[in-house]
């Protein structure tokens, strides 16, 4: 199963480690702190790139849209990961915290990346490949 799910997903599998490292280490500082929410938007994007990814990874493979694991693993897991992360900053470092609005800006970044997934890379993808099967 971690084979195929290595050979199936390999940026989705690469993003999750990066995400986890990301998010646990401490980073440097930098001039960006002075922008306002940049944190928020940091966690949007990053989790909004990691769904749209793990959309184009299955939309790669399937020519059919199955609901259920769309649902498990490009919505709930993610949201889950991302809450599991959070509670991983808060009770097991020194150096770093989790923040309910951190939450919320990862479930956005999920439902923007889902939202593009099917608005934007599906009928694109889809596209593509009847035109190559012609």
């Amino acid at each position: 199963m971690i084979t195929n799910l290595l050979k199936s997903y390999p940026l989705s599998v690469l993003l999750v480690v990066v995400i986890w490292f990301l998010c646990m280490f401490t980073p440097p500082h930098t001039g960006l702190e002075e922008v306002r929410y940049i944190d928020k938007w940091t966690h949007l994007v990053m989790y909004g790139g990691f769904c749209s990814v793990i959309w184009w990874e299955y939309l790669r493979r399937h020519s059919s849209l199955f609901w259920g694991r769309i649902v498990l693993w490009a919505v709930l897991a993610p949201a889950l990961m991302s809450g599991i992360i959070e509670l991983a900053q808060a009770y097991c470092t020194t150096t770093r915290s989790g923040e309910w609005l951190d939450f919320a800006a990862n479930s956005v970044g999920v439902l923007l990346g889902n939202l593009i997934g099917y608005g934007v890379l599906r009928p694109v993808l889809w596209k593509r490949r009847r035109k190559f099967r012609r």
